[in-house]
């Protein structure tokens, strides 16, 4: 069984930074890709993020320059630092870690941009 668990949401002011962190456990052999994605209630979720187990990257267009994505492939875990955050990023932010053609979800952390 794979539990996959977000940490690292909470409240700030425009400007300012969070990091947030996803941890999977259980059967997971080796991690293919992993990636980030949000969602505001009454909207479809969103890409913002997806490295693989090589390093490549990519981005949401609002997000470049602004969020990093980054892996421990060893340790099963997959970070997101956000700067210069902007009321537009509040949302419940979704990590995603997949193996072969299996994807799995973690129940998400709230970020909250304040103005």
């Amino acid at each position: 069984q794979v539990q996959v668990v977000e940490s690292g949401g909470g409240l700030v002011q425009a400007g300012g930074s969070l990091r947030l962190s996803c941890a999977a456990s259980g059967s997971i052999f080796r991690i293919d890709a992993m990636a980030w994605s949000r969602q505001t209630p009454g909207k479809q979720r969103e890409l913002v993020a997806t490295i693989t187990r090589d390093g490549r990257t990519r981005y949401f267009d609002s997000v470049k320059g602004r969020f990093t994505i980054s892996r421990d492939s060893e340790k099963n875990m997959v970070y997101l630092q956000m700067k210069s955050l902007r009321p537009e990023d509040t949302a419940v932010y979704y990590c995603k870690q997949t193996q072969g053609f299996r994807d799995y979800w973690g129940q998400g952390t709230q970020v909250t941009v304040s103005s």
